[in-house]
């Protein structure tokens, strides 16, 4: 009769063997809803890198003076705005424009780039208005998530749980605890750590997304062994086990 209870528990022991549990749950160590948080947080604001592409629109009462800066001179946007998209950033930090030449905009948010070509502007034509956009802001999620892609963000400021949502969120095999961030800065490329089951994330640096900026949610060591070839005859292992314990239970219950 010994005999049938140890073969259980070794069947027991087989089958708890193959999963352990994870943590699954954001911010598990919030201790309720009212938690909050009295840290300035980082806004995320993006600024200026070199090799950006910016598309560039400019208006201005005068509509000879908007023909200098259109693409196509003569041929106004639906608004009336003539437009001149794809200025890229030198490795020297400018672009070269019209009228103004060599303009150095690196380093400087959309907000504060705009404002400066405005007053520069302004001295040649009158009320320019000036509306700057990034068009190669990118990031990219890889790894254990369920779409991983890259994607192209159109409103120039996302988060990680953002990028991950557009990813279609974690699978459950993604370590949430250990979440590689890979980040380009003045040609250096930089990697850091973050734990999306602590609170202390929403306080990161790196909890706002640059451009280029590559996220890699590594799998956890149960998805190794799942896919692993020396684990592929483990249900058959665990098969026969129970059927060894079946037999040996009728046999001793005779």
């Amino acid at each position: 009769m010994n005999l049938k209870y140890v073969l259980c528990y070794l069947v027991a022991i087989t089958l708890s063997s193959c999963s352990r549990q994870r943590n699954l749950v954001y911010f598990s160590d919030l201790k309720g809803a009212s938690e909050s948080t009295s840290q300035v947080l980082d806004t995320g604001e993006p600024t200026i890198l070199k090799n950006d592409i910016l598309g560039i629109t400019v208006n201005s009462t005068s509509p000879e003076s908007n023909v200098l800066f259109a693409s196509v001179p003569g041929n106004p946007t639906m608004n009336g705005m003539y437009e001149r998209e794809g200025y890229r950033v030198s490795n020297g930090g400018s672009i070269k424009f019209p009228v103004l030449g060599q303009v150095k905009l690196e380093g400087l948010t959309i907000g504060q780039a705009q404002a400066l070509m405005e007053t520069e502007l302004n001295k040649y034509v009158k009320n320019a208005i000036v509306n700057i956009k990034f068009m190669n802001f990118r990031v990219t999620v890889i790894g254990e998530v369920n779409h991983p892609s890259t994607f192209t963000v159109t409103n120039e400021k996302i988060n990680l749980l953002e990028a991950l949502g557009l990813a279609g969120d974690m699978t459950p095999y993604g370590k949430r605890e250990n979440v590689l961030l890979i980040r380009e800065v003045d040609g250096i490329r930089m990697m850091e750590r973050v734990n999306l089951n602590s609170k202390d994330v929403l306080n990161s640096p790196y909890f706002y997304l640059k451009q280029n900026d590559v996220i890699y949610v590594e799998p956890d060591k149960a998805k190794s062994v799942e896919v692993s070839n020396n684990n592929r005859l483990m249900p058959l292992v665990v098969a026969a086990i129970s059927a060894v314990a079946v037999l040996a239970t009728t046999f001793l219950n005779r």
